[in-house]
């Protein structure tokens, strides 16, 4: 007789082999697609949707979007995402300034600059960001041009909430021209809305009663950001005309834009 061996039922697949370059993240045309797939997802791995450019993780019970506060696009198709490098404890040393608005107007009554620079604070926690935001005014404690760190001043770049270039640096502001920007690129609120363009600031000026070179006005402040009363008189720029540091007189009665800038970082990053 002639034995026959049966095969026997397969065994359980390996596990994966190593390979160069391992991409962490699976990509998904849609969403549609993400959830036909989810049975395949294990709980903790990333998903990334590119019809929407959302981020997704894998949970327990599903798919949880993850928030991404800014990115910046860098030229020859290079997108860093700093919120994300900053999460997982990276650090660049190029990191810049961020120029973020309050998310209402405000009459030259801010309580003082320290109330000013409390609800740039309280605002930035809000949406998670843990770095310190000044108020972008002078006062009667220091001009608007000394609040970034003297060595901060040339090498970073200030951007909006979602990383769009509006200054090379923050000295490019006080050159003595009067801030000129490009009023292309919106500033943005810290809920995510364009001041330019949003009519919860129906009148497109920000205060900042400074020179063009960033240096107090103590005749045009609001009297230290205390009063707003319409005898008493602030220095604001119209940004329709493209500048953040334009000279124009207004009463502390009307309620503008204040904007807020990023200026703590780096002391976190230095002292480890």
């Amino acid at each position: 007789f002639l034995a026959v061996s049966i095969p026997g039922p397969p065994g359980p697949p390996g596990p994966p082999g190593i390979t160069g370059y391992e991409n962490l993240v699976t990509t998904y045309r849609n969403t549609i697609t993400l959830m036909r797939e989810s049975h395949r997802a294990a709980e903790g791995s990333m998903a990334y949707v590119s019809d929407k450019g959302e981020l997704y993780v894998r949970a327990r019970d599903g798919w949880c979007k993850v928030q991404v506060l800014y990115a910046v696009t860098v030229p020859q198709s290079h997108s860093y995402v700093f919120s994300y490098l900053k999460a997982f404890g990276i650090e660049n040393e190029m990191l810049p300034l961020h120029l973020v608005a309050l998310n209402a107007p405000f009459s030259g009554d801010m309580r003082g600059i320290r109330g000013a620079d409390f609800q740039c604070y309280q605002q930035a926690r809000t949406i998670g960001l843990t770095a310190t935001y000044r108020a972008f005014m002078s006062s009667h404690l220091q001009d608007l041009a000394t609040i970034v760190k003297k060595e901060d001043r040339y090498s970073m770049p200030v951007i909006n909430l979602k990383g769009e270039v509006l200054y090379g640096s923050w000295m490019n502001i006080f050159s003595g021209n009067g801030g000129v920007l490009d009023p292309s690129i919106p500033i943005y609120s810290f809920d995510g809305r364009n001041v330019m363009t949003d009519p919860t600031w129906p009148q497109k000026l920000v205060w900042h009663g400074s020179s063009t070179v960033g240096i107090r006005m103590t005749t045009n402040y609001c009297e230290a950001w205390r009063a707003g009363d319409m005898a008493v008189t602030g220095q604001a720029s119209l940004l329709q005309t493209g500048r953040l540091l334009g000279q124009h007189t207004r009463s502390c009665s009307n309620r503008f834009v204040v904007l807020c800038i990023e200026n703590s970082y780096t002391d976190h990053r230095r002292s480890n």
